[in-house]
């Protein structure tokens, strides 16, 4: 993306980015929803995927009652749900409509502005692979989000399967990372870059680790694995749990057993904040930074420092868990997610500002 270090003071560049970030704001908003929806258990409420009679929810009672007979087919209603009444199932419908809707939305809000733009001459030839490949990526996040969906509406399942909501998830972060690493070409000044090989390279150790991380934080949601051991610091009382590894497959147990899965989401945690620390360190050592550079270095561990306690509390909670209600566990599970989120915007941020190092000729 060469064009977006050449141009940035460009009116066009300008129009461009502000467009852009319009998009981050609006995925953002589409991943707290798709935390709301899950947190609500909404995901399984809408049995179809109609592209475009699906864009206005049912306008008549007839039309309410045809869904929800659709929705009685499922599993989850007649295990877990079978109490429903009509005003229950406009309640899980809403936000799985609206997390659809809102989808329905950043596409046109993307179409439309492209369209636009490249009409009006604001986007430069070379601008428009990326924004070809994010529209793309974008219809992509969508099939997978059916396929996610459809996970649940199979056999006797009653949620959608783990390993798939993580898909969903990291497929998502991929989205709003491309999209803000555009806007980020087009609106950073060049100069204000940090030099590091060292810290460029332990930048994408943390981007590791974290993708990995958030993957295992999608999987506990899936498995609502916060409520099998709702301790800390230890687990049930151990700190390596002897039920972590049981079965015939060995490996099966890294995404298949409750207990391992929330071993590893810990593990990673404090991997993490070591590195960060450590990053933190290497980061202010170096001399000669802009000023602003040395205020927004301290982001990383604020952000995961918090996302930490965030955790532990969200996981301390998940006893008080209430079935169909909104309790204090939601409030702060959905903030753990939209802080994990905000943590991985900061790294990306940082692997955008920290360049490799200039070779001396």
């Amino acid at each position: 993306m060469h064009f977006m270090q050449s141009e940035n003071n460009s009116s066009g560049n300008r129009v461009v980015s502000i467009w852009i970030f319009i998009g981050v704001l609006m995925l953002l908003v589409q991943i707290i929803l798709g935390g709301i929806t899950r947190l609500t258990g909404s995901g399984l409420s809408i049995t179809e995927w109609n592209v475009l009679t699906g864009v206005l929810p049912p306008w008549s009672e007839s039309k309410w009652l045809d869904e929800f007979a659709r929705y009685k087919r499922t599993a989850q209603f007649q295990l877990i749900n079978a109490d429903f009444s009509l005003s229950n199932f406009k309640f899980i419908f809403f936000w799985e409509w609206f997390h659809r809707f809102w989808a329905r939305l950043v596409g046109i809000v993307f179409l439309v502005g492209f369209i636009y733009l490249l009409a009006k001459g604001k986007l430069k030839r070379n601008m428009v692979k990326p924004l070809l490949i994010l529209f793309f990526l974008g219809a992509l996040q969508a099939v997978i989000g059916w396929i996610m969906v459809k996970s649940g509406l199979t056999g006797d399942a009653i949620y959608v399967e783990p390993t798939r909501l993580a898909l969903h998830f990291v497929f998502a972060l991929g989205l709003i990372a491309y999209a803000f690493w555009i806007f980020l070409g087009l609106r950073m000044n060049p100069d204000s870059r940090l030099r590091s090989n060292s810290l460029r390279n332990w930048t994408w150790a943390i981007l590791f680790i974290l993708l990995l991380q958030l993957s295992y934080g999608a999987m506990m949601a899936g498995y609502k694995a916060a409520v099998i051991a709702p301790t800390w610091p230890k687990i049930n009382g151990d700190w390596f749990p002897h039920s972590m590894f049981q079965g015939e497959n060995f490996w099966l147990n890294f995404i298949g057993n409750k207990i391992t899965v929330q071993f590893i989401h810990r593990g990673l945690a404090y991997l993490l904040f070591l590195l960060v620390l450590i990053w933190s360190r290497k980061a202010f050592l170096i001399h000669g930074k802009p000023g602003f550079l040395t205020r927004v270095l301290r982001f990383p561990i604020i952000f995961l420092s918090l996302q930490i306690i965030l955790g532990i509390l969200t996981l301390l909670t998940s006893p008080g868990i209430v079935p169909n209600q909104w309790v204090i566990f939601d409030w702060l599970a959905l903030l753990h997610q939209v802080n994990g989120l905000l943590f991985f915007l900061v790294c990306i941020y940082m692997l955008y500002i920290i360049r490799p190092a200039v070779q001396q000729p």
